[in-house]
């Protein structure tokens, strides 16, 4: 894995990131990547907010994977900051290679560099594979998430 490079994304990674975001069954039916400028805009504001990380993976060149990491500060915990994972993605053909612990070590190594005190994460439920592979890094599947699309 030595040869695998994690950085903030740009726009020009922009294409790629989308492909990974669509580049599942769940993902087939939210991400548009014949339209990139929701995605630019999207891209502009994580930049902007000292908060976001968006990363990518990068082997000879190419998005090879990406997570976007927040960091919240708060109240409960005795004022805990944590941190959220989102949009973890590996490409089809780095799957099993380990690029995805690397992006979560990554994560979990900014995460603590921030001061947070937990790391955080959802996961679809149809997504059992993923869930294995979070319980392997030594997360607990211990509360239920509700969303609601406005």
């Amino acid at each position: 894995m030595g040869d695998v490079h994690i950085r903030p994304a740009v726009a020009e990674d922009v294409p790629a990131i989308v492909g990974l975001l669509a580049d599942d069954p769940l993902g087939a039916q939210r991400e548009s990547p014949d339209d990139l400028g929701p995605y630019l805009s999207a891209l502009e504001r994580l930049s902007s907010d000292p908060n976001q990380r968006l990363v990518v993976a990068v082997r000879d060149g190419r998005v090879v994977g990406t997570l976007q990491l927040t960091v919240i500060p708060g109240l409960s915990r005795r004022g805990s900051t944590r941190s959220v994972v989102e949009g973890v993605r590996v490409h089809a053909d780095e799957r099993g290679s380990g690029l995805g612990t690397r992006l979560m070590e990554w994560a979990i190594d900014e995460s603590r560099a921030q001061g947070c005190q937990l790391v955080q994460l959802t996961s679809d439920n149809s997504r059992t594979d993923a869930h294995r592979f979070y319980e392997r890094l030594g997360f607990t599947a211990s509360h239920v998430g509700f969303k609601r699309p406005l």
